[in-house]
């Protein structure tokens, strides 16, 4: 890229004097001036600068006066995702579909801090003006709220197809390289550390299928059913009759053609379709598997409403979703999350989703974290990503396949340092009179 740097700024104070030549600070400089304390990791950039200790074992390079507009333009996460999704920003000593370590150690070992306004200022005069200009964002980039709204208010269901559809409609052929056979894009059920993944998401499903007392002849609603991975698994392994909707007209395809691929389709089906259009049928059970996420948590009370009126009496409800640790946390997602991953997405407490489940008119049975669990489960798939890097590039783009390897290895650190939580919710639909149908102890094992 072509510099538009000047060797010196000039500022005149004078008229009649020779204009004060002011020195351009380096990228060493600016990352000085934004951190507090020891930096533990290396940073290095084009104009031949550096920070941090030579022998560190990954490290940043700015490659280019592009990937430090991105960063300084949109400070954070947001701008240092445009910069290494675009390769203005390299992360040196990882592969790029498993940044996991790089993140850890960036994350121990640079303290951001906001310079003061004399500090900012006088980087910018050194800079100019013109840096502070914002580069056009990656094609990867989803459009900030302010314009989704135009579209619809959030979670109206126009909004929330569009929404599913930027992140669920991908690729078919890059999520079987990245979910691996089961093509289950939620959190496994780890009984050992050495399970592998396809274990370990055959045990999930087994784990909610028990849960849920899934018998042959029974109804199952899957909300959010992805490729039909619970759906499949509950009608091949429990003989019963399961149907599951998603608004993703790619995953629905495929999931319909694995089922007939499998010969179960006289026992399942997945359709296009959103959750609150499912059928009014009395369920035996109703299962949620990473749906909630989506809904947005002021649409919790509709959206339980709406799944209760799908149960029998004494039905079952799973509900299976990721929720902050806290209460204090904002629902609302990182900028990174939101304009590349889950727009619209939204996370609350498990305190705050047990109480609307209760609030519903639910009796919950049963509540358990999984939060170590899905950090393994993303281990996985950014394994998956690293093995099969040259054809998920192909498939969908080097841009993308950066945002996807930076957003699971994220997404592990945040599961392992406890920023983030996988719970379970087990439900019944209890009677006006107190029958629950739900025995004195589980009838299903861990």
């Amino acid at each position: 890229m072509t510099s538009t740097y000047r060797s010196t700024n000039t500022q005149g104070s004078v008229p009649g004097q020779p204009r004060r030549r002011l020195p351009i600070p380096t990228v060493a400089d600016i990352v000085r001036a934004v951190t507090s304390g020891e930096i533990r990791v290396r940073i290095t950039a084009y104009d031949g600068s550096a920070i941090g200790p030579e022998d560190a074992t990954v490290g940043l390079h700015v490659a280019s006066e592009r990937g430090l507009s991105y960063v300084l333009t949109a400070p954070g996460d947001l701008g240092m995702a445009r910069a290494y999704v675009t390769g203005d920003l390299e992360v040196r000593g990882v592969h790029p579909g498993d940044p996991h370590e790089a993140l850890r150690q960036l994350a121990d070992g640079l303290r951001l801090r906001l310079p003061s306004a004399a500090e900012a200022l006088r980087l910018v005069r050194g800079l100019g003006w013109e840096r502070l200009r914002p580069p056009p964002p990656p094609p990867q980039e989803a459009t900030p709220a302010w314009r989704r709204a135009l579209a619809g208010l959030r979670h109206a269901r126009g909004r929330d197809a569009e929404a599913i559809h930027h992140h669920y409609d991908v690729s078919n052929r890059f999520y079987e390289l990245v979910l691996g056979p089961s093509m289950t894009y939620t959190c496994a059920v780890f009984r050992s550390e050495s399970d592998t993944l396809e274990q370990a998401q055959a045990n999930k499903y087994d784990l909610v299928a028990g849960k849920l007392a899934l018998k042959p002849g029974q109804r199952l609603l899957d909300v959010g059913c992805g490729w039909g991975g619970m759906v499949r698994h509950a009608a091949r392994e429990y003989g019963v009759r399961a149907l599951g909707v998603t608004l993703s007209r790619q995953q629905a395809e495929w999931a319909q053609a694995a089922i007939e691929r499998e010969g179960l389709g006289h026992l399942a089906e997945v359709r296009h379709l959103d959750y609150r259009d499912a059928p009014l049928e009395q369920f035996d059970a109703v299962s949620s598997i990473g749906l909630t996420e989506h809904i947005g948590v002021k649409n919790y009370p509709r959206y339980l409403a709406t799944l209760r009126d799908r149960l029998k009496p004494g039905g079952r409800l799973l509900n299976h979703c990721i929720t902050r640790s806290d209460n204090r946390t904002s629902h609302k997602p990182g900028a990174f999350i939101d304009r590349y991953v889950f727009p619209d997405g939204e996370l609350a407490s498990p305190g705050r989703l047990v109480g609307a489940v209760h609030d519903a008119a639910f009796e919950v049975q049963h509540e358990e974290n999984l939060r170590l669990h899905y950090a393994l489960t993303l281990a996985g798939w950014n394994r998956n990503l690293v093995e099969h890097w040259d054809e998920c590039v192909a498939e969908v783009g080097l841009g993308t396949a950066r945002v996807w390897g930076l957003y699971m290895a994220g997404s592990r650190l945040a599961f392992e340092r406890n920023e983030i939580q996988l719970h379970q919710i087990l439900a019944t639909k209890t009677t006006r009179d107190g029958v629950s149908s739900y025995p004195l102890r589980p009838d299903w094992t861990a």
